[in-house]
């Protein structure tokens, strides 16, 4: 892959949804060769024919030069290509990708929850996969062809084992170039964990409750719930050597839950909507975590089976 500091990069966005669609508005806007890959054909026919339109704290505008389209076949010899589906669509969406990746190409792989990285390796070779957690990043799909930008704090990139390499800081600073707060760190493990907790913490039980995650610590029932599901969150990641860097968890989801009482978790809007979750990623791992170590997880039980039970009201899926 050609290293040249300012040089135009192919970029494939495998997800062009909400998070996805401001990824490759930023990095066209930015002078890159974008392709976005996406299953919602409506979707892409309105980036291809109007191009994507863009609201929020971004700016408004419509980024004309995506290419999009529903087939991989489109992403051929890309240097990067960036995973943003949902959890439930990695392992797909990996089994595609490995059709046209390159040996010299680099795949970050960004999503909500564990288990990404093990459905990965099931189809691609992990030697040049990264890691990505988004921060602070809200985004939502009004409609086909557009996406609202709500907010951007920060992008955490690294290395799967570990470690700042020289490749993690050329995609660190890709990401700046574009516009992004992007940062590279030694140990994304740890900072995947820690979204985790809360993601835990506050996700499904927001969904099961229909709330904010403000509304869901206002009430004292339903924060007990809330702090049930991150205690037990935290156990599993102490079983697993995640190196913490606070040792209240409590304290420290109090804390993020102040920096946006009116925030609405994605999977909380996905079941307000009728669609699928990615409750299995989340909330649903830590039961599983549990059985692997060996303790209960009975907030964490309820509230998966509990979000299944409201899916299970769903139409089939076609």
């Amino acid at each position: 892959m050609n290293t040249e500091e300012h040089r135009r990069w192919r970029i494939a966005v495998i997800g062009a949804g909400a998070m996805g669609g401001i990824y490759a508005s930023l990095f066209a806007e930015a002078g890159h060769d974008v392709v976005a890959v996406d299953t919602w054909q409506a979707h892409i026919d309105a980036i291809t024919d109007h191009g994507l339109h863009i609201s929020g704290v971004s700016g408004d505008r419509v980024v004309s030069t995506i290419r999009a389209s529903t087939s991989i076949d489109a992403a051929v010899d890309c240097d990067l290509y960036i995973l943003a589906t949902k959890a439930s669509g990695v392992a797909s969406a990996a089994s595609r990708i490995a059709s046209v990746l390159s040996p010299d190409a680099l795949l970050l792989t960004i999503q909500n929850g564990l288990g990404a990285i093990e459905r990965l390796s099931e189809y691609v070779p992990m030697d040049n996969v990264l890691l990505g957690v988004a921060e602070g990043f809200g985004a939502s799909v009004p409609r086909a062809g557009a996406v609202h930008h709500n907010a951007m704090k920060l992008i955490r990139l690294g290395e799967v084992n570990g470690g700042v390499t020289e490749r993690l800081q050329q995609i660190e600073q890709l990401w700046r170039d574009a516009g992004f707060n992007a940062k590279a760190f030694a140990d994304i493990r740890q900072l995947v964990w820690e979204k985790f907790v809360c993601n835990v913490a506050l996700s499904g039980p927001c969904a099961v409750f229909d709330c904010t995650i403000g509304e869901l610590h206002a009430n004292p029932q339903t924060r007990e719930v809330s702090v049930g599901c991150l205690l037990e969150a935290y156990q599993a990641g102490k079983k697993e050597n995640i190196a913490f860097s606070f040792d209240d968890p409590v304290d420290y989801l109090d804390k993020f839950v102040a920096t946006m009482p009116d925030s609405r978790p994605s999977l909380q809007q996905d079941v307000a909507a009728g669609r699928y979750s990615e409750i299995d990623a989340i909330n649903g791992m830590v039961p599983v975590l549990g059985k692997k170590y060996g303790f209960a997880t009975p907030f964490n039980t309820v509230i998966t089976a509990t979000v299944h039970s409201i899916e299970a009201r769903y139409p089939a899926r076609a």
